[in-house]
């Protein structure tokens, strides 16, 4: 270690062209980054849904339909100019219409009362016509923008690709809303308890360029999901700036005694150890989310990991170099700073801890209970609320109903099982229309017969039914429907694919719901595996497993009290990074208790130990709680936004856990911690001896 700080310091200005050539060089790439707001992108690639979508663009060289376009008051003539017109607009696929389900030839020369009703008014109604488009993924936004040129603001327009196209215009400049709120935040708290104006400059560059690095390192993916990008940059900044707190203050204590190059030398030998273990537990508790078989855990995760290691390059390597470079500034501008008095509350803190762990004992059991019946959310859908797509989707329906249209592929080498399957999806309630080979053409009617005029329906190895369904994106009654379609199905076809929104978001479900054991489980085995290695513990780990994880079941149980539904993607990230981010308080605090403890018995050390740690664990939980509400406060999207609640929510809590019930709990295993802890050094009470 003394060699690396020694390097660190005779290559100051080596390091600080290196740091800035690269931070420089990722920020411009980080524009270039892409970024997917289709979560059903991230889909395990065997999930029936996304096999399926791959089947019908190779089979049909088209994507599933992602938009519904409502254009009012016009003639069939017209219609079919509107039609020739979105087919034009980049980025669109395919646009299909009344046209196509019965032939143009057809449309063209019999009168429409003439055309089967329950085709027809699918796709032309009172005068109306909607027509269903397919977008490429991930350019929605400009797509979409282009049909309302065509189309005009008075007609409507919903539907996934529209939905993102809602997000990607809303969420485009919110990381940086955040980061304006939360930097001024950092700032005035740090002013308070440094004691030079340039010192919070020099933390927010120091983790800045970490950022900047490792939002310009996501190039070499292919892309990065909408939550990555808004969560990512703000976790980091506010789970990191501890460790650039705790070099500069080993760096202030050394200081006084020191030349400013020594004193940088034994700071980083001193909190080298301290602040790797601190990223280690925060590390693992984001790099369980690589283990989710939905891929977005993966984006995330190893987003997160990435930058918490880049934090702590940064931190360890280019804090000290521009610390010493700015010493003589940092000296003119001190100023004094504000030290908080925790006595006070230590003492307080330990005359309530037994009456605090028994009220905690009784809010814990309940919310274990209430966080297995939350009602979850899987999709993205209710990102569009309060917003013209939400307008147009009502539009739309109010004409032609609720529409959520679903595909089904089957092998086509048997029509009459595809007659008989046609004939009992009819009586699923919900399906208002199918069409399909059999129903358009007839199941009895050779394929080359009509060659050309079935290319709707048959490709070479699969034909397709299309199910409109009056269905919500989502619900329990959707979940339930789409299983009786499939059992349906299987009845008839031994390989079938059912796509579409509903049956993305289906499978999105059953994938996130077998994911949350494995993660959970992850994150808690390697955070209790540092935790029995830091602290050469057996019961320690235990117990601070147990002291976060009772703040993670307080914290989902307000979801289930509130009677709100909570999106599926914001539990399994909370799980982790709750755990993950705030374990270092319990860590922190303990370390200190055991240290007090060689020297005190187990009332006094915990009294000092709280006295003096519990100033720097709130200020540290202030700015993560912090960070969380800035993402509730910014971003559009339903959740992010909702993950920004469960992480400042979830800080508070895991703090109050802390500094109220971790104590006592302590204290009252005293007896078993010396017992299951290598070389303890317990200070032991000498019995004074009476007189003879």
């Amino acid at each position: 270690m003394d060699k690396f700080a020694d390097l660190i310091i005779k290559n100051r200005r080596t390091i600080i062209v290196i740091f800035l050539v690269l931070t420089v060089i990722c920020g411009v790439l980080a524009i270039s980054v892409r970024v997917n707001y289709n979560l059903e992108d991230y889909l395990p690639k065997n999930s029936n849904s996304t096999k399926g979508m791959n089947i019908m663009k190779e089979e049909f060289d088209e994507d599933f339909p992602s938009a519904s376009v409502m254009i009012r008051n016009i003639s069939i003539h017209q219609a079919l100019e509107y039609k020739k017109s979105l087919e034009d607009v980049p980025y669109v696929t395919s646009v299909t219409w009344l046209d196509d389900a019965v032939g143009l030839d057809v449309l063209l020369s019999t009168p429409l009362e003439y055309i089967d009703k329950s085709i027809s008014e699918a796709y032309y109604k009172n005068n109306n016509a909607l027509f269903s488009i397919s977008i490429v993924l991930g350019h929605e936004l400009e797509a979409v923008n282009m049909i309302y040129e065509i189309i005009g603001q008075e007609n409507a327009a919903s539907g996934s690709s529209v939905n993102n196209a809602v997000v990607q215009k809303l969420s485009s400049s919110e990381t940086i809303k955040a980061m304006l709120i939360l930097i001024p935040l950092i700032i005035l708290i740090l002013l308070f308890t440094t004691s030079s104006y340039i010192e919070p400059v020099i933390y927010l560059v120091s983790i800045g360029i970490a950022i900047l690095i490792n939002m310009g390192t996501n190039i070499f993916f292919n892309d990065i999901s909408f939550i990555t990008k808004t969560v990512s940059p703000i976790l980091q900044l506010a789970v990191s700036l501890d460790y650039a707190i705790f070099v500069m203050h080993s760096f202030q204590d050394y200081q006084k005694d020191n030349e400013p190059e020594q004193a940088m030398k034994l700071a980083i030998k001193k909190s080298f150890v301290s602040v790797f273990g601190s990223a280690a537990t925060t590390v693992i508790g984001f790099l369980a989310l690589a283990f989710m078989r939905f891929e977005i855990g993966m984006d995330l995760g190893i987003n997160l990991v990435k930058g918490v290691v880049l934090s702590f390059l940064s931190i360890m390597i280019f804090l000290p170099v521009v610390t010493l470079s700015l010493i003589h500034i940092i000296d003119k501008t001190r100023h004094k700073s504000i030290s908080m008095d925790s006595k006070k509350a230590g003492k307080w803190l330990m005359k309530l801890r037994i009456p605090l762990l028994i009220l905690s004992l009784i809010i814990i059991i309940p919310s274990f209970l209430a966080k297995g019946n939350i009602e979850f959310q899987y999709g993205a859908s209710s990102g569009i609320k309060s917003s013209k797509a939400e307008t147009d989707k009502v539009m739309i329906e109010e004409e032609f109903g609720k529409i959520n249209q679903m595909v089904i592929l089957v092998p086509k080498d048997n029509m009459g099982s595809l007659s008989m399957l046609t004939s009992k999806l009819d009586e699923i309630d919900g399906i208002k229309n199918i069409i399909s080979y059999d129903r358009y053409i007839g199941s009895s009617v050779p394929e080359e017969f009509v060659k050309g005029s079935d290319a709707m329906f048959n490709s070479k190895n699969y034909t397709r039914i299309i199910l409109y369904t009056n269905f919500e994106t989502e619900s329990a009654i959707t979940f339930s429907s789409i299983e009786k379609i499939k059992e349906t199905i299987a009845q008839y076809f031994n390989e079938f694919y059912l796509i579409g929104e509903s049956a993305s978001v289906y499978d999105i479900k059953q994938t996130v719901t077998a994911d949350n054991t494995l993660v959970t489980l992850i994150a808690v085995l390697g955070i209790f595996l540092v935790l029995l290695f830091t602290f050469k513990s057996i019961s320690i780990p235990f117990i601070l497993v147990l002291t976060i994880e009772s703040a993670i079941w307080i914290n989902l149980a307000f979801t289930y009290f509130q009677d709100k539904p909570l999106n599926y993607i914001g539990f399994l990230v909370i799980n982790t990074v709750q755990l993950g981010a705030t374990v270092d308080y319990a860590i922190l605090l303990t370390d200190r208790y055991m240290h007090d403890r060689t020297l005190l018995s187990s009332k006094d050390a915990m009294a000092k130990t709280l006295t003096d740690n519990l100033a720097a664990i709130m200020i540290s939980a202030g700015i993560l709680s912090f960070a969380g509400f800035t993402l509730t406060l910014t971003s559009s999207n339903p959740i992010v936004s909702e993950l920004g609640i469960l992480l400042s929510r979830g800080t508070i809590l895991s703090f109050a856990m802390v500094s109220s019930v971790l104590p006592a709990l302590l204290i009252l295993f005293d007896y078993i911690i010396k017992k299951t802890t290598y070389k303890n050094g317990f200070h032991i009470k000498q019995k004074t001896k009476g007189p003879r």
